[in-house]
């Protein structure tokens, strides 16, 4: 019993770091076997997910005050007209002997140092894309858990299609491709990039796989571009105004098969 309370609590102590795809591949595979065997951890991390989508979804953005850059300007340069300064004559035989050049020395360095640290706080800020990656990786992990892989479950593309219909303020593209070596297992709804998209899972062999689809607000091609994060392959892509996300622990070849093999199907589909 007391294991098991232990048990918990570490996996309770490390839901926001799973919801934030901050934990490695196996701490994941780990807390995500927990949360299957555990229904009061379960029940823990969908009220995790529930507050995130609800904060998303109705938090207010602000941009960073002009200000604050300013301000950090002038303390930049504050520190550059003190090292342009001409230096006082200091008082007493004591800091008299001080050698300047080793003044000087300490002084940049510490201003060095600064820039430093400055620098450091803002390349750790994780870009656009990053977050990005790190939001698809929560969700297909989360996607994981018992009962969740998909809301509508059927390979019919037919009845999933229909079923974002009302629920989506777009209509994504479903293939099914069964006959490519890629089964089509559902659909369900979920929420990236601070808005609703469609999550299409999809089967090769044991392995699944994630697509992610949404409108492409920039309304032009992109080719597909690869990264891997926390063990998992990520493959995104945009064409025919609409932006895509696939990530499956499958090898990288399979994955572009995937991209190819639906680009094709929806190319055709499309043809009228």
């Amino acid at each position: 019993m007391v294991r098991a309370d232990m048990e918990c609590k570490e996996s309770q102590d490390k839901l926001s770091a799973y919801a934030d795809g901050e934990l490695d591949a196996s701490a994941m595979a780990q807390l995500a076997q927990h949360l299957a065997q555990c229904p009061d951890c379960a029940r823990a991390c969908e009220q995790l997910f529930a507050l995130r989508v609800a904060v998303k979804q109705h938090a207010v953005g602000h941009a960073a005050p002009a200000f604050l850059q300013q301000r950090l300007r002038q303390a930049l340069q504050e520190e550059a007209q003190e090292k342009r300064q001409v230096k006082k004559p200091l008082r007493g035989r004591k800091w008299a002997q001080l050698p300047w050049a080793w003044i000087n020395f300490g002084v940049a360095s510490a201003s060095t140092a600064a820039l430093a640290v400055t620098l450091a706080l803002y390349l750790s800020v994780p870009s656009d894309a990053e977050r990005l990656d790190q939001e698809i990786v929560a969700s297909h992990f989360r996607s994981l858990m018992p009962n969740h892989l998909a809301d509508v479950a059927s390979s019919d593309q037919h009845t999933v299609k229909p079923w974002f219909s009302g629920k989506l303020d777009f209509s994504p593209p479903v293939v099914d491709l069964a006959q490519e070596g890629f089964p089509l297992i559902g659909g369900r709804l979920d929420y990236i990039n601070a808005r609703p998209v469609a999550a299409l899972a999809y089967r090769r062999h044991q392995h699944v796989l994630n697509l992610y689809v949404w409108p492409d607000g920039a309304q032009r091609d992109a080719p597909p571009r690869l990264a891997v994060r926390q063990g998992y392959h990520l493959l995104r892509w945009s064409r025919s105004g609409m932006h895509y996300q696939l990530i499956s622990d499958l090898n990288v070849a399979e994955l572009m098969d995937f991209e190819r093999q639906l680009t094709v199907q929806i190319d055709k589909e499309s043809v009228p």
